[in-house]
């Protein structure tokens, strides 16, 4: 099967992949654009968790105010200062400083919530269930469903994004990542909000 410039180029529009691995990615999957789609997606997926090692020391701090009512700031970090200044970088920056003043969060990922809150919060669900008279052999199960909702709410990685809920915010860094071919960090971020303490 040839692949024409055009499918390359519409490939490229997508995904901001490069050139060569667009056509690659189409001739693996026979022309299909959305199989090529996938198969680049799974492929900068993997080329990220490898960068993840990488000193992220460069970056951006985000600012976003909304309604002057609440107010956020975060650090995103990458590897170089060209990468901070790419258009992809500023929009990250700017989406997640967004998605904190939207839906908030207390950590930005779940290995930094604390032991004894992740233990209460535990307990608390153990003894819905069994309240719920659910079989002890189901128990741990639900648990921990229920644990994955409890993430999904304090830690920001681990939020839908606002924009596109069918993706997580650490789902984003990672495609941020694969456009850049550098490891992106979200290090930290602060939301304040008028009147709270």
């Amino acid at each position: 099967m040839t692949i024409t410039a055009d499918q390359v180029k519409q490939l490229r529009e997508m995904t901001g992949a490069g050139m060569m691995e667009c056509k690659k990615a189409l001739a693996e999957t026979g022309g299909d654009l959305n199989k090529a789609v996938d198969a680049l997606r799974k492929s900068g997926a993997a080329k990220a968790e490898r960068r993840a090692g990488r000193a992220a020391s460069q970056g951006r701090i985000e600012s976003y105010v909304h309604d002057s009512r609440i107010g956020v700031l975060v650090e995103v970090n990458c590897e170089t200062d060209f990468v901070a200044r790419t258009d992809d970088f500023k929009r990250l920056c700017k989406d997640l400083a967004m998605q904190v003043a939207a839906a908030g969060a207390d950590y930005v990922r779940r290995e930094e919530v604390p032991a004894e809150r992740l233990e209460r919060e535990r307990a608390i669900y153990v003894e819905q269930v069994k309240n719920e008279g659910k079989p002890a052999a189901i128990v741990d199960k639900i648990v921990d469903g229920k644990l994955n909702k409890f993430y999904a709410e304090v830690c920001l990685t681990e939020q839908p994004f606002i924009k596109d809920d069918q993706k997580t915010v650490g789902d984003l860094v990672k495609e941020t990542s694969s456009k850049t071919g550098e490891n992106v960090v979200v290090r930290r971020f602060v939301r304040y909000r008028l009147g709270a303490e």
